[in-house]
């Protein structure tokens, strides 16, 4: 059972913090468990009265919904990842695999450019391989629900002739099943970075080259699926060999913190708060009934003001309509210990694996181990860095002292974080970025001659 560590640590503002917290907690969850017993008329009854106070103290009057509008609201409205490609005229395959450890993950894949179809699913395109991985608390639509077509990373790569997959994490929205636990119990939860890192990368890699018959993937990763990337890569010399480059957007290795001083001390002073606070199973899985009872503009001004609080973000260069369609699909599960593995991550300020013993955390007489860290320099992988100059999360500096020398670095002035997905000018700063550097190692690691040949010169 859980307890409350470190009590002499605490100061009396994060006492108060604390006390606040649980109180909050509480009384979210008594509303949740209230509004599952609500029936359906009942809760958009909820919805319908908070759009109608939206409109009466909005700046934003109606007038009739525009083009934009119309788009940005089926984008909102769309299901799933399927839904939101036909919507944009891609017809899109489903893959599941089996993860060593006995996790079923679902993988999309996008074979074909627009309005084209593929004759025979499930069997190699003979194009170069991309594959695309999410963040933290995310899933594989978060690439492709934008209002924009062409400001559409996986989009506009099948139109470039890549045979592009997207990855989805153990225990999210497409991969919430074991042959081993019920994702109603705890042991379902049970994983961290460690476990993206050991298996879902590698066996989503080796997946996608059995079915493409690829010797090599791109890799391309957002945020936390940046740092799987790192993580994998560093620990399976052999994947290095199987991913021709590394393009990493808004990087995460290790960040300094939380822009909200008091969460930011409180979660470091001890990462446990998190599982006195939210449990052992997944964490924020009440979002989905917000998300049903607020009406859309609110939801998303919510989500802006949580960003603003925690992380510092303004999501100026994102535009109204693109948070609408976006925010929608922002929002999947994932497991309380994956949060805490990143505070651990924080409080140490080191890329390291989870710390099993975290009742030990920042005990005054010191630690007898430390944790192993991700052997990151040992990555032979080229690896290209896409970071904002605004984002809080990116210490790029750190980041470049525990990369390998071949790592490149591109500053985007002006971008925080989300905005790397979803910002309004993507398709000139991101896009482009993006397509030159798959371009430039398919071009020199394409055949496995060459790929051979490139990992020589890059070890010379």
């Amino acid at each position: 059972m859980d307890h409350v560590p470190f009590i002499g640590r605490l100061s009396m503002h994060e006492y108060m913090a604390l006390i606040g917290g649980f109180f909050f907690l509480a009384f979210e969850t008594a509303i949740r468990f209230i509004i599952m017993f609500l029936p359906v008329p009942i809760i958009q009854w909820f919805h319908d009265r908070s759009r109608i106070l939206f409109h009466r103290f909005s700046t934003k009057r109606a007038k009739g919904k525009s083009k934009a509008e119309d788009v940005a609201d089926a984008i909102r409205k769309a299901k799933d990842f399927g839904e939101l490609c036909q919507y944009w005229g891609y017809t899109h395959e489903e893959h599941v695999l089996l993860t060593k450890d006995g996790y079923l993950l679902g993988l999309h894949r996008l074979p074909t450019k627009r309005w084209q179809r593929k004759r025979n699913p499930g069997t190699s395109t003979g194009k170069p391989v991309v594959y695309l991985h999410h963040g933290l608390l995310m899933n594989s639509e978060v690439w492709v629900c934008l209002t924009d077509a062409e400001r559409c990373l996986p989009f506009v790569l099948a139109e470039q002739g890549y045979d592009v997959w997207l990855g989805n994490n153990r225990g999210n929205k497409y991969s919430k099943k074991s042959v081993h636990h019920d994702p109603n119990s705890v042991k379902f939860w049970d994983f961290s970075l460690d476990d993206f890192a050991w298996h879902d990368i590698p066996d989503s890699i080796r997946y996608v080259l059995d079915i493409t018959k690829s010797n090599s993937v791109s890799y391309v990763g957002f945020s936390q699926g940046t740092a799987q990337a790192f993580a994998a890569l560093s620990i399976h010399p052999q994947l290095n060999e199987k991913v021709n480059v590394f393009i990493a957007l808004a990087p995460a290795m290790s960040p300094a913190g939380l822009a909200a001083p008091i969460v930011d001390g409180l979660m470091k002073a001890s990462p446990t708060l998190m599982y006195l606070f939210f449990g052992r199973r997944a964490i924020l899985s009440s979002t989905a009934t917000w998300q049903a009872i607020l009406y859309p503009p609110i939801f998303a001004s919510l989500i802006d003001t949580s960003l603003r609080f925690l992380f510092n973000w303004n999501n100026q260069n994102i535009s109204y309509l693109q948070k609408i369609a976006a925010y929608a699909h922002l929002y999947s599960f994932a497991s309380v210990k994956s949060v805490v593995h990143w505070f651990q991550i924080m409080r140490e300020a080191a890329f390291q694996m989870y710390d099993d013993d975290v009742s030990a955390f920042g005990s005054p007489g010191g630690r007898a181990y430390r944790p192993a860290r991700f052997p990151t320099k040992n990555i032979v992988t080229p690896i290209v860095l896409l970071y904002g100059d605004c984002d809080s999360l990116v210490d790029i500096q750190m980041m470049l002292k525990e990369l390998p020398d071949h790592t490149t670095a591109t500053c985007l002035a002006g971008y925080e974080h989300l905005d790397i997905l979803w910002g309004m000018n993507v398709d000139k700063d991101v896009i482009p970025e993006v397509v030159n550097a798959l371009k430039m190692h398919r071009d020199l690691y394409g055949s496995p001659d060459k790929l051979k040949d490139g990992y020589k010169m890059i070890e010379r």
